[in-house]
């Protein structure tokens, strides 16, 4: 409803199909005007001439702009020198009359030239409001457009070393290459996930169930349940949200690969926001982590990545045992960071 007022208020003053009908409906009011000064002559104290023809000329005005507002004026002032101000019936001219209708002209004159000057001011706002949507639009299509081309560029990259696998003969070195290549079509999809030229940023709960789940179908496990608890409506910046994921990827692969290998159970992805602060956890109910595990001299490239991501951040990225089973991943995030 408001944004129709709206509409209809940028389109004034009205332009109808043939400017005669601007002064029928004009003369319309004025006519309207003078009957209702007439229905009021018995409520009106004497020396209210002008009072039922003032809103004749401001609503002329308003819908058809000046030019009707100058006609109305010019016969609304006529008929209230005629027919209200003494003698009755006369045009007669006097020093009291001449003050009257000076009076009448400059409110008129003012009315209409306000009238027009804000009309001119929401025609140069409605311009200026058509523009910036055209070039919101723009900007859009064209931030959807590199985006696009970044996340087929990272997946022509993924595909490219999964040919050159074909030509490699040492098996280290064929699922260097296969590790990433994933990591590669990973941080595409994450990508493509992420699009939101308005830079909102996604539904983090929704984005992570989106996301695990992906992780868990591409190993072909399906033995593995994933459950993800993050606030109602949590939402972060794309610049720390890429970092994010990608440490959820690379834990919850590592908790697949070395904490369930051979049996299935549960991973739980938690986040947390404590006083601006995030904690992300990722828990396995898995084999757990050997006592003498330190990450800065492990051999698994994903928690390397995981703890370089998590300096790039700010943060502290940490891989302990549980109390009851299995292996924790920490992700801690300062204030500075989460914001």
């Amino acid at each position: 409803m408001q944004r129709s007022n709206e509409r209809f208020v940028e389109r004034l003053p009205l332009v109808l199909d043939r400017p005669v009908y601007a002064y029928i409906l004009t003369s319309c009011f004025c006519a309207a005007a003078l009957l209702l000064r007439i229905a009021a002559e018995p409520l009106l104290p004497v020396g209210y001439p002008f009072v039922t023809f003032f809103p004749a000329v401001i609503l002329s005005s308003f819908l058809f702009g000046v030019r009707p507002g100058l006609f109305a004026g010019i016969i609304c002032g006529a008929i209230s020198w005629y027919v209200f101000i003494p003698p009755y019936g006369a045009l007669t001219l006097n020093p009291a009359v001449a003050v009257a209708m000076l009076f009448y002209t400059g409110v008129v004159a003012v009315d209409i030239a306000l009238i027009h000057f804000m009309q001119r001011a929401n025609f140069n706002l409605a311009v200026e409001r058509e523009r910036s949507r055209a070039l919101a639009e723009n900007r859009e299509l064209l931030f959807h457009e590199l985006q696009h081309r970044v996340s087929n560029n990272l997946q022509v990259v993924a595909a490219m070393l999964s040919l050159q696998r074909r030509h490699v003969d040492h098996e280290v070195a064929r699922q260097a290459l296969d590790d990433a290549s994933a990591r590669l079509s990973l941080v595409g999809r994450i990508s493509r996930a992420l699009y939101d030229p308005s830079g909102a940023g996604q539904d983090m709960r929704i984005f992570l169930t989106t996301l695990t789940t992906d992780i868990v179908e591409a190993s072909g496990r399906t033995d593995i349940g994933v459950v993800v608890t993050a606030p109602d409506g949590l939402r972060l910046d794309p610049n720390i949200t890429v970092p994010l994921a990608l440490v959820v990827a690379e834990s919850v692969s590592n908790a697949m690969e070395h904490g369930l290998p051979d049996r299935g159970g549960a991973i739980c992805v938690t986040l947390e926001m404590v006083d601006g602060a995030l904690t992300l956890q990722i828990a396995d109910d898995g084999q757990g982590v050997a006592p003498d595990f330190q990450l800065e001299r492990g051999e698994s490239l994903g928690l390397r990545i995981a703890h370089a991501l998590a300096a790039q951040l700010g943060g502290h990225f940490a891989l302990t045992s549980a109390p009851q089973g299995g292996a924790v991943a920490r992700l801690d995030l300062p204030v500075s960071a989460a914001c």
